[in-house]
């Protein structure tokens, strides 16, 4: 009998099919009957935990054989919180990591690096910037090439002052492999910081005390209110006040704590305040956002202008006795030299096609180590395009598709 185990994936054995469970959040199902396929002399197939058995078949044969029927399955990889299709990508994908904002490495030409490893979340926020619901694919990224790519990007930076900014369109601790990405990240010389943005709800005392020892430097963590039912009307879902209150406590022991309100007009306006003493009484500093309207996002208000809202902060600054204003100042962030970017804007190029995006008909196309987001594409998969680029800031790439 051959037995076959995997660090990553847990099978599941159901009526007609084996369903594999990855990074724990993600899924697919294998046929059985697909499965007796491939191996024709094959008994039983059992599957116990991370491992599947194969009876009447050599080792060898099943290693190499299933190996195959997984890369063929993992096409089918769903997320068990969205049920939306999922891409993951990986060392030999031959997907870049740069050029995506919703993934990926972002590099904003400073000492801080953004790491997105994941897009999914556990809440439905009112006010989400991206608003899962539009957004039909997920990503996942392999935790080593992230890591290798990251390194390469440090390597060119040339100093050794990096903040490594673990910050995802939905909540990072999704993440199966964070405890691991963070280890890794530590081990790199010139990261001297590692920050997260979390709502907290996944977190405990034993899952901060592991996180805090392995290197994470910082935890931003988002509360917008302090009311148990505005908070949990604006989480979009169930929403627990007073244990995210006790988390905040504990980490604000552990690590550095900074809390991290998004400011919606005419809903949580009264709740800023009471924030700001919450900081206080924690010995945190507290960065509070301005909500901002998006084409792609949940609008339940009009955001504030750019000039009220500083104007307002200051007035709370002078209130409260608190810093409020902060800038890359403090938190050591300086500019470095530019990545190259492969593009100028309103360049034509011709780049594959080889990936659905996050929102319809948005397709991504690879070309010079880079990916670029296509909006309104329906060419099929694999098809070579004609594109008109049209944005490169930050080596984050968008393009028109030609005629």
């Amino acid at each position: 009998m051959a037995e076959l185990e995997f660090d990553n994936l847990k099978f599941e054995k159901k009526e007609d099919s084996i369903r594999v469970n990855f990074l724990r959040l993600f899924y697919f199902d294998m046929p059985i009957e697909e499965l007796k396929r491939e191996f024709r002399k094959a008994g039983s197939i059992e599957a116990k935990d991370n491992n599947l058995y194969l009876e009447n078949i050599s080792q060898n044969k099943a290693e190499r054989k299933f190996n195959t029927i997984l890369s063929k399955n993992f096409s089918k990889l769903k997320n068990k919180l969205t049920g939306n299709k999922t891409i993951y990508i990986h060392q030999n994908s031959n997907i870049p990591l740069i050029g995506h904002i919703a993934f990926g490495i972002v590099d904003r030409n400073t000492s801080l690096i953004e790491i997105k490893p994941i897009t999914s979340c556990n809440l439905d926020c009112i006010y989400c910037s991206v608003d899962q619901s539009k957004r039909p694919v997920d990503f996942v990224i392999e935790e080593e090439y992230l890591i290798k790519e990251f390194r390469k990007l440090v390597g060119y930076k040339g100093i050794d002052c990096i903040e490594a900014h673990i910050g995802t369109q939905g909540e990072p601790f999704l993440y199966d492999d964070m405890l691991k990405l963070i280890q890794d990240l530590k081990a790199i010389p010139q990261v001297k910081t590692i920050s997260i943005d979390t709502n907290g709800t996944l977190l405990n005392k034993e899952k901060i005390d592991k996180l805090a020892d392995a290197g994470l430097t910082r935890f931003n963590l988002s509360i917008d209110a302090l009311s148990p039912e505005l908070a949990e009307k604006m989480a979009g879902t169930g929403y627990d006040i007073s244990n995210i209150k006790k988390i905040a406590s504990y980490i604000s022991r552990k690590a550095e704590l900074m809390i991290t309100p998004l400011w919606v007009p005419g809903i949580n306006d009264k709740e800023i305040p009471k924030l700001i003493e919450f900081a206080r009484s924690l010995g945190c500093r507290i960065g509070i956002q301005n909500f901002l309207n998006y084409k792609f996002g949940k609008n339940p208000a009009k955001q504030m202008e750019w000039g009220d809202f500083y104007s307002k902060i200051k007035e709370l600054e002078k209130k409260h006795g608190t810093r409020l204003i902060l800038d890359e100042k403090d938190f050591n962030i300086i500019k470095t030299k530019p990545l190259p970017k492969p593009f100028k804007r309103n360049q034509f190029i011709e780049a594959e096609i080889v990936l659905p995006g996050r929102l319809k008909d948005e397709k991504l196309a690879v070309k010079d180590n880079r990916i670029i987001s296509v909006p309104n594409c329906r060419l099929p998969l694999h098809k070579k395009a004609k594109l008109k680029i049209k944005r490169t800031k930050h080596n984050i790439f968008t393009a028109f598709l030609l005629d």
